[in-house]
């Protein structure tokens, strides 16, 4: 599907399909090559995929990516079970000692099982029929093979905890680390609640049932096979009947693994789309409950929640059908056996104990046999869960990045024909064509309708939204040649929306800094807070909760503007600072804010004129160009759209209101 003269392609989420643009030129297959061209991905619904637009030729043969390989829709694209194995053993095989310990557990705990049995054949010939046993020896038997077990089977399962936990905290480790380095657009594609639930809870849930699983494979196998040892030395004819048992009963778990494995999939998406509502109406309960939404968003709550357990239950028959099928195959076995070995007892002189330890042996083999049987399910599930977390592993790019690195800028920025497409080249680009230098501790406000592009020029500078045209420079160098880490210390900002950790409020204040308290009682002086700090019970030691909820919005700010007084950093951005404040809160904060814009370039994004007429320069926006620019009276003077957009403010703000444009 063509759109201008650049291409638009799809990735098709379900069907792993691709789609050429109309114009011929190229076809993009993975993320990893859309992202080299520098295009914008979104998710256009929950079936559609994503998009992006393409303005040059793709080189290299195409590529599928992984997540097409591990969508519900290609099953058979999927590598091998053995190697999806073998991958995620590079993170839970680091424990080779403590594999190596619950191996041999296992294997201990294993040879104990055809003992109790082989107990039972000197037993009943020797011991009930000639007496020719003491009595002590069968019970210190019995006494010490359960204690090998115990011992043994204690190892095991301290290895196993070992071994998961410590996979697990490598493999958390490694996906904090990715979302803290990830492109932007990732957090555009998915919701907070299914990349916590990812982090946090599939990759505990995988690590444990896979791990778990893989050593009951282990420890029923040897069990399995120990029994089938001692069955071949009693009786190597009526084994042969047992092992019609090992293809069916492989028949059976892969036909149900397979469907086990889709649902697992199927439920996982229907966890996060769940969590995501759940998380929605928390964020949004004051909203839900002034327009009277809770039944609506109830109804939408209780679709999703018969729909997980529409899954739920499809998984529970697959995996519960398993083991009947299995019992029945056993079954079948079992009374073949008993009934050739009771003629066998006539015609070879099978003797009662050997038969009751036959017997015995082969009962035995129907609980490990059915486990067996049972690992399916937790393999699969384990499997989908990790292997969630190994694909926002593998297809999520770090931000890219260049290699100059500053200190401490100056501060000069210049905007080169910017231009930002959020969606197709056809549709009005969020900038166009801008053009703006501003030199170091300039004060430059940028007002106009919304919409205009103002936020959007303000976050080009940290590389929180990326150019689809022209450069963007900090000192004469263009952003995409920065040091991220140098690029971002160089920014301070300060907006409407203020972010807290559950954190301290020391720490809050030196985020991503060592902690001064000296520096931090310093800032939080000047920024109008020593009062309320001074009245906090542990002052600048209390830990704020959840996003500093406790503090009133002003409070908040004035904690923001701490925090960049801390940075200390040459350009300071501001986006709306005091939009949402009363008239008193915002003369602390202003106050504040012009200690913090001392020596710094500073950006103001700001609707109330008495924080914008006294800047340096006044950029006026309109559909992502600039409009205006200059002084506010030289603006009022040329009587444009600033002047329009001041006139009618003052007319519409009320009596001892702030005019806002």
């Amino acid at each position: 599907m063509g759109v201008g003269n650049g291409l638009f392609m799809r990735f098709g989420e379900v069907s792993g399909e691709k789609v050429s643009s109309r114009a011929g030129r190229a076809t993009c297959y993975t993320l990893a090559q859309a992202r080299r061209h520098k295009t914008f991905i979104r998710r256009s619904g929950p079936t559609e995929g994503l998009q992006c637009t393409c303005r040059r030729p793709l080189k290299g043969p195409p590529v599928e990516s992984a997540a097409m390989q591990a969508s519900p829709g290609s099953e058979n694209a999927r590598p091998p079970l053995m190697r999806r194995l073998a991958r995620l053993m590079t993170w839970f095989g680091g424990s080779r000692q403590w594999w190596a310990t619950g191996l041999i557990g296992a294997l201990m705990a294993a040879i104990t099982e055809p003992l109790m049995a082989a107990l039972l054949k000197p037993l009943l010939d020797r011991g009930f029929n000639r007496g020719q046993l003491a009595l002590w020896i069968v019970p210190t038997a019995v006494l010490l093979l359960f204690a090998v077990r115990g011992i043994a089977q204690f190892i095991s399962q301290y290895a196993l905890s070992r071994i998961a936990n410590e996979g697990m905290q490598r493999l958390r480790r490694v996906l904090f680390e990715r979302l803290m380095g990830a492109e932007l657009a990732l957090f555009t594609r998915q919701s907070a609640s299914a990349l916590s639930n990812t982090v946090v809870y599939e990759v505990q849930t995988g690590a444990m049932l896979l791990v778990q699983a893989l050593l009951g494979l282990t420890r029923d196998g040897f069990t399995l096979l120990a029994l089938l040892g001692y069955l071949v030395y009693l009786n190597w004819k009526l084994t042969l009947i047992v092992a019609f048992l090992v293809p069916s009963i492989s028949w059976i778990m892969k036909v149900f693994s397979k469907r086990l494995y889709r649902l697992t999939q199927q439920g996982q998406q229907a966890t996060d789309e769940l969590a995501y509502v759940v998380e929605e109406n928390v964020l949004a309960h004051r909203v839900v409950r002034l327009h009277g939404a809770e039944a609506a968003q109830g109804e939408r709550f209780e679709q999703l929640s018969q729909r997980l357990n529409r899954l739920a239950v499809k998984s529970t028959i697959a995996q519960a059908a398993t083991t009947p099928l299995t019992q029945m195959m056993a079954s079948l076995a079992l009374s073949v056996v008993v009934m050739i070995a009771l003629w066998q007892s006539g015609e070879q002189g099978l003797t009662v104990g050997g038969f009751v330890a036959y017997i015995t042996a082969m009962l035995m083999l129907i609980a490990p046999i059915r486990r067996l049987a049972d690992m399916a399910a937790p393999i699969t599930r384990g499997l989908a869960a990790l292997e969630r977390g190994l694909v926002l592993i593998d297809e999520v790019a770090p931000e890219s990045q260049g290699s100059f690195a500053l200190a401490h800028a100056q501060g000069r920025i210049e905007l080169r024909n910017v231009q930002v497409s959020y969606r197709s080249a056809d549709e009005q680009r969020a900038l166009d064509g801008v053009t703006l230098t501003i030199e170091p501790g300039q004060v430059v406000a940028f007002v106009g309708p919304s919409g205009s592009g103002k936020t959007t020029l303000v976050n080009l500078l940290p590389r929180f939204v990326q150019p689809s045209g022209g450069q963007v420079l900090l000192d004469g160098h263009d952003t995409s040649e920065w040091q991220l880490k140098s690029l971002r210390s160089q920014f301070a900002m300060v907006s409407q929306d203020v972010v807290m950790l559950n954190e301290t409020l020391a720490a809050n204040v030196a985020l991503g800094a060592e902690v001064d308290r000296a520096r931090v009682l310093e800032c939080i002086a000047a920024a109008n807070l020593s009062a309320h700090v001074d009245s906090l019970p542990q002052g600048i030691d209390t830990v704020l909760g959840h996003n500093a909820t406790q503090l009133s919005g002003g409070q908040r700010q004035r904690l923001a503007i701490a925090r960049a007084l801390y940075k200390n950093a040459p350009v300071l951005l501001l986006d709306e600072a005091t939009s949402a404040l009363d008239t008193e809160s915002e003369r602390l904060v202003q106050e504040a804010l012009q200690r913090l814009m001392r020596n710094r370039t500073t950006l103001i994004v700001a609707h109330r004129l008495s924080t914008i007429q006294h800047a340096d320069r006044i950029i006026v926006m309109e559909q992502g160009r600039i409009a205006e620019q200059g002084s506010h009276d030289q603006l009022m003077a040329l009587d444009g759209l600033y002047a329009r957009l001041q006139t009618l403010a003052v007319r519409s703000a009320t009596p001892g209101q702030e005019p806002t444009l």
